[in-house]
């Protein structure tokens, strides 16, 4: 049981080490196909997991947003992407702030993660 406990703290710090020595990066970009697009006012680039890091999880994660009428993001539903990497998308998207407008509106929005940088 010692040697189990012993191994598993091992392979976890050897887990932990290898994730952050991994320059891994997330990019976003809005890719609506409406060319009416709202223009992002700030954005807020996402956490890459450290889950995902170690893994060597790389892709992109598209979300459809809502974006409220004073520019705030409004809803959020995921069009596709890995489930490793949907939640640092989601919750940096939500702290996106785009322009004012006099309805709310519907953008698609594309989060890459990517290992190559």
């Amino acid at each position: 049981m010692k040697r189990q406990l012993k191994l598993t703290a091992w392979l976890l710090a050897l887990f932990v080490g290898g994730a952050c020595a991994a320059p891994y990066v997330a990019r976003a970009q809005n890719v609506s196909a409406d060319s009416n697009g709202r223009k992002v006012r700030s954005k807020v680039v996402p956490a890459y997991p450290d889950i995902a890091r170690s893994a060597h999880i790389t892709g992109k994660v598209k979300i459809e947003a809502t974006i409220a009428a004073d520019g705030h993001v409004s809803g959020t539903k995921v069009v596709g992407g890995s489930p490793v990497l949907v939640n640092a998308a989601v919750e940096a998207l939500q702290k996106w702030r785009f322009e004012a407008g006099p309805a709310d509106t519907t953008e698609i929005i594309e989060f890459e993660f990517d290992g190559d940088n």
